[in-house]
């Protein structure tokens, strides 16, 4: 039997990580503050969600708005002190002003991951180019994930670049598993999982109150239930 996609959810809070899993997610992705689109959490919330549930966590590594990595000796001291409370997998990703990747930052960073496993965030989405970036981060320890819609302006837009880029998977650079997420919607997830995508990622669609509301057991389900390829 193949193993089953996996569907990442995002949470702010206790209650949401609940019911994320509560409603079938493998994963989530932990960040505080949406409106700027996902910063690190306080340790306390990690500590608190890692005591609620018994699924994975990643743990955003983003101090402010933007893709500057602004001071990288700060991001790698969160990093620590949430290693220390028990965080072992993350998600991070800098550009530098020109859109290129900011490897040394990157490299500092992940560095001091001391080998855990780590996503690559939508900051490959605003990258001049993507597959550079790809074969720049090819050799860092703990990297096994893109998450991407393929275009900056979401799914709709990048499908014909996730639908390449899936082709290409085992090349150098692109070994990592591709995780679709920004703009994803369940008209999507047939086409993706034809093509061999295996990861989604969720945030707004799991709020039908908007990110004002919490996480909806049932509306994870609904993607749970789309993700493992069954209709209706």
């Amino acid at each position: 039997m193949s193993k089953r996609a996996v569907l990442e959810v995002i949470a702010l809070d206790v209650e949401d990580a609940v019911a994320a899993q509560a409603g079938g997610a493998d994963r989530l992705e932990l960040v505080t503050d949406m409106a700027a689109d996902g910063l690190t959490p306080p340790v306390e919330t990690f500590v608190g969600i890692r005591g609620a549930v018994d699924i994975s966590l990643r743990v955003m590594l983003r101090l402010a708005d933007g893709f500057d990595a602004g001071d990288v000796s700060r991001v790698v001291r969160v990093a620590r002190e949430m290693r220390e409370a028990g965080a072992e997998e993350f998600v991070l990703g800098f550009l530098d002003a020109d859109g290129g990747v900011d490897l040394g930052a990157v490299e500092r960073v992940a560095a001091g991951l001391d080998g855990c496993r780590w996503t690559f965030h939508r900051a490959i989405d605003h990258a001049t180019d993507r597959d550079a970036l790809r074969k720049q981060l090819a050799d860092l320890p703990g990297l096994d994930t893109y998450l991407t819609a393929g275009s900056a302006a979401g799914v709709d837009d990048g499908l014909p670049t996730l639908l390449a880029e899936a082709r290409r998977r085992g090349e150098p650079g692109y070994e990592p598993q591709i995780l679709v997420g920004g703009g994803l919607g369940l008209e999507h997830v047939p086409g993706l999982l034809a093509a061999g995508i295996d990861a989604f990622h969720i945030g707004g669609a799991a709020r039908p109150e908007g990110w004002a509301g919490p996480v909806s057991v049932d509306a994870v389900s609904r993607w749970r239930r789309a993700v493992d390829g069954e209709v209706g």
